[in-house]
């Protein structure tokens, strides 16, 4: 079996940053070619240091790295794009975040998903584009957990197995998916989904790109879509995000509903 070249190179997307000592960064990247990885970028927090900004957080960067006995280290970086609208707007980097630790969060290091790279890509370029929040963030929340093998079961009912029928049914997170009424007065995590709700979901779920024009949802449909999804994800990582709940101090400062994600 040949052996690994020491160096290579990969397209990545820098999730987060980590101190380490006096001038080093340790960073998670999500890359095209392996997946989450962690490497050191030295002397990244000096002055002089030619990576600089080519490493920074949400950085889409082309990187060479060289195999470590531990951790990778980054030994060059070329930005190729920065997303920079969305870095100037608290509630598009704060989505920016949110993506990054959702990715963080559902992957292992070194399993490759391109399609996830790419759904990531994407998404950042279109919260930097000021495109409507809502549809975008709940459109790769569904598509990620597909990626991942969590896809939920919007279609039949997970207790009975029938079609559920267009009234107002219930969301189990511990079983995945939906549930129609009797199964779901039985069910102790279930909770009431409205059919406008479950529609949003389905239409959302078989997309291949989030919707241009965004989505014309009510106050309380956005309200019950984002918590269906948050439920559903908490359940699965057995934790709440760091980031939503940033968010939700967003949204209390604010008290803007349509500039919810």
């Amino acid at each position: 079996m040949a052996e690994r070249p020491r160096i290579y190179r990969t397209r990545g997307v820098v999730l987060k940053r980590t101190d380490l000592g006096e001038a080093d960064k340790i960073l998670t990247i999500y890359s095209y070619s392996s997946g989450k990885l962690r490497a050191v970028a030295k002397g990244v927090r000096r002055p002089s240091s030619k990576l600089g900004g080519h490493v920074d957080e949400f950085a889409y960067s082309d990187m060479l790295l060289a195999r470590g006995r531990d951790l990778d280290v980054v030994t060059q970086s070329q930005t190729i794009e920065t997303f920079r609208g969305m870095r100037e707007d608290l509630w598009r980097t704060s989505c920016g975040y949110y993506l990054a630790e959702l990715v963080d969060c559902f992957t292992e290091e070194r399993i490759e998903n391109r399609p996830l790279f790419d759904l990531l890509v994407s998404t950042l370029q279109r919260v930097a584009r000021g495109d409507d929040l809502f549809a975008i963030i709940r459109f790769f929340e569904l598509h990620l957990l597909e990626m991942v093998g969590y896809r939920p079961e919007l279609a039949r009912c997970l207790g009975c197995q029938t079609e559920v029928k267009p009234e107002a049914n219930y969301f189990s997170p511990r079983m995945g998916g939906v549930v129609c009424p009797d199964c779901g007065r039985h069910e102790a995590t279930a909770q009431p989904i409205s059919l406008g709700g479950l529609k949003v979901l389905r239409y959302l779920q078989r997309l291949e790109e989030p919707p241009a024009a965004g989505l014309r949802l009510d106050a309380s449909t956005r309200r019950e879509v984002d918590a269906t999804l948050r439920h559903y994800i908490e359940q699965l990582l057995e934790k709440t995000l760091k980031s939503n709940a940033f968010l939700d101090r967003l949204r209390l400062e604010e008290s803007v509903i349509p500039r919810s994600m």
